[in-house]
């Protein structure tokens, strides 16, 4: 009989896809790549077409020992990692490292791992697609020369091992920029005024929100104006203008991708984009059924993809019909991502089998895991729904010269949201009042002025940060949840209540790279060499030509770079601040955290303090001096240097000028002094001396 010979990346698949093959098929896993460019050194031969210098990685030794033993006694061979670039550079050094090139070897994937989609990849195997393979050397050559360039170089001049990356600089650098105008942001007051209106003999009110005047649109600025209007409005007569009914429809969403499944669930089930993606991992490699054995539950989980396949789509309608009736069934198929980008030739991610319902897999899946497979199920199935439909009236009330409007809206049909509800879907508007007829006079109950203020942008969470690197074009599916590790783990960032803070060390990490690798942070031209990329994988461009352009103004870059850094902070600073244990100034020093003090007697005398700058200004609290501080997380604040004795603290900073307002301490903001009192709102030109 004849002996075939499966290699699939991880383990967790070989005993599923094993029993998928039966006794003539030997299934045997790589753990993940078998070769790689050498740690030690950058491995890319310059001088000889930029031709990579692989390695085999260390301690797989006796994995590829059994798998050549294996691959000696095979009358062919499978290749079956992961069905992406990274998939086939995989298959590709295999081939490579195992010499299989007299062998028959074919290179299978599937987009799922269940019986039908494994049996049906056996007998449609391909060859190694070349450009896939050259399309992940071109990633994976260009992210080592910008790491392995730069990264010394931040290393010399800041004293510490940081790192620089292609992909993450641009990501820190969003998140400083971010930064940058929140910190700079000067909140505008404005003013909303509400009328609670009753039409006669009902018992419902109406809330109708100020408009203007006519058909022009007024922004109320200040209570001096909102009392104005209210006074003007007192011996109005309030009077429906025009009434319009009609319907509108909530659209079904489509089905996930990797980011929109990494939003979702970082809004909805609060995990980490690494979190989301190790989990899906699993529900795609396979769970234990209580009798069906191990299967994969979902389809394969990187992708840019809304594409659905006709058997599951079929399937999936065929369920919503069984289960919520045929009126429940989508007439219309929901559109196809219109990205042209590598995993579009996959699906979406999905179930591998609609009727495994959430309820069905409950007992089989760690409580986590079910989450996640539950909300990969509803947004799938909601897709394949009918949308949902609501009757809407809106209402022009006119009083004098002076307009309100008001909206109200009757959800008709649920369709799709009997079964999913997106996180941020906004809340339907007041429910329709009885009565309310072009013409109507209404009786005025009260009105509702209250002030606001205009807030500065978000700061980036998980979540909005992978929203604005796909928008930008920057990195692909597989990149998003390591890039946000990587500056997580360098502590270049830190997360606190889900929101994504810069510390001080990625301050100066940005800072310097803006200064001597601008065209590395840029976002288009980052987003720029993604869409090359893609074109190698299309077969259009050679790879080592986007290497071979892409290294001389890199090269180019760095030498210039140590040149124009060697006046950044390189000799230690020396201060004031005397060593108690043996006399000696003490000098800032960088760390893991940021800037700490030091005695420059090391290692005879291991004495170090926090660092605490100084800013010459004076705790509003205590009139003692005012210092910058950092949380536990390495985040920037200002605190008192007289801490824990007095609580004083801001984020912004505080500025010694008083306001000439209400007399509280006001706060820097870009060129302006902003009061510290919301309610105050006074701002002022920061004085030139």
């Amino acid at each position: 009989m004849a002996k075939y010979l499966v290699i699939v990346e991880s383990p967790a698949k070989v005993k599923t896809i094993k029993k998928f093959l039966g006794s003539n098929y030997e299934v045997l896993a790589s753990n993940g790549h078998v070769r790689d460019l050498p740690k030690s050194r950058m491995g890319i031969d310059i001088e000889h077409d930029f031709e990579p210098k692989y390695i085999t990685i260390r301690g797989k030794g006796d994995i590829l020992a059994k798998l050549r033993k294996e691959a000696k006694k095979a009358d062919k061979i499978f290749l079956a990692t992961d069905p992406d670039r990274e998939g086939e550079a995989i298959s590709w050094h295999l081939a490579n490292i195992l010499k299989l090139e007299d062998k028959d070897i074919h290179r299978i994937s599937f987009n799922e791992i269940t019986k039908n989609a494994v049996k049906a990849s056996i007998k449609t195997p391909r060859a190694i697609d070349q450009n896939l393979v050259d399309a992940q050397q071109a990633r994976r050559v260009l992210d080592r020369m910008v790491g392995y360039r730069i990264s010394p170089l931040l290393w010399e001049k800041v004293k510490r091992g940081l790192s620089a990356g292609r992909v993450q600089s641009v990501a820190l650098r969003m998140i400083c920029d971010r930064e940058a105008e929140i910190n700079a942001f000067i909140p505008e007051e404005y003013w909303s005024l509400d009328a609670v209106l009753r039409v006669p003999g009902e018992k419902k009110a109406v809330t109708a929100k100020y408009y203007g005047e006519g058909d022009q649109k007024i922004q109320v600025r200040s209570k001096e104006q909102a009392d104005s209007i209210l006074k003007e409005l007192e011996q109005e007569t309030f009077r429906v203008a025009e009434l319009k009914r009609g319907e509108r429809v909530r659209k079904a969403p489509l089905p996930f991708t990797t980011s929109t499944l990494q939003q979702e669930a970082s809004k909805v089930l609060n995990f980490s984009t690494q979190k989301t993606m190790r989990l899906a991992q699993q529900l795609y490699e396979g769970i234990d059924i209580k009798g069906n054995g191990t299967v994969g539950v979902i389809t394969y989980l990187r992708t840019d993809s809304t594409r659905i396949s006709e058997e599951a789509d079929a399937a999936a309608r065929a369920f919503i019909k069984d289960t919520y009736g045929e009126q429940y069934v989508t007439d219309l198929h929901s559109a196809a991502s219109g990205k042209n980008k590598i995993q579009d030739a996959h699906e979406a991610i999905r179930p591998t089998d609609i009727k495994l319902t959430p309820t069905v897999l409950k007992e089989s899946l760690s409580r986590d895991q079910f989450r996640l497979y539950q909300l990969i199920w509803k947004r799938f199935t909601a897709s394949r729904m009918e949308n949902a439909r609501y009757e809407t009236q809106q209402a022009k009330i006119d009083a004098g010269i002076h307009r309100f409007t008001a909206a109200a809206s009757k959800l008709m049909f649920d369709g799709f949201l009997s079964v999913y509800q997106e996180e941020d879907t906004p809340q339907d508007n007041q429910q329709a009042v009885r009565g309310l007829e072009k013409g109507a006079v209404l009786e005025r109950e009260s009105f509702d002025p209250e002030q606001h203020f205009t807030q500065p942008p978000a700061h980036y969470t998980e979540a909005s940060l992978v929203k604005a690197l796909e928008e930008q074009g920057i990195g692909r599916p597989s990149t998003y949840a390591p890039t946000i590790t990587t500056i997580l783990a360098r502590r270049y960032v830190t997360k606190e209540n889900k929101n994504l803070y810069v510390t001080e060390l990625g301050e100066v990490v940005n800072g310097m790279m803006q200064k001597a690798f601008p065209t590395i942070v840029d976002v288009t031209f980052t987003a720029n060499l993604e869409s090359l990329l893609d074109k190698v994988e299309e077969g259009k461009i050679d790879w080592k030509t986007i290497v071979s352009n892409f290294y001389p103004d890199l090269d180019e870059a760095v030498i210039q770079a140590e040149k124009d850094l060697e006046h950044v902070q390189i000799a230690d600073e020396v201060t004031d601040e005397i060593c108690e244990l043996c006399g000696r100034n003490m000098v800032i020093k960088y760390g893991p955290h940021g800037k700490f003090l030091a005695c420059p007697g090391f290692p005879e005398c291991k004495n170090t303090k926090p660092y605490l700058e100084r800013t010459g200004i004076t705790c509003p609290k205590c009139g003692k001096e005012v210092v910058v501080r950092k949380t536990k997380k390495g985040r920037k604040y200002y605190g008192c240097e007289a801490a824990p004795d007095c609580d004083f603290m801001s984020w912004q900073k505080p500025s010694n000028i008083k306001c000439e307002v209400c007399g509280k301490y006001m706060l820097e903001k870009g060129n302006q002094l902003v009061c510290s009192d919301e309610n105050c709102g006074h701002r002022q030109n920061i004085p030139k001396n």
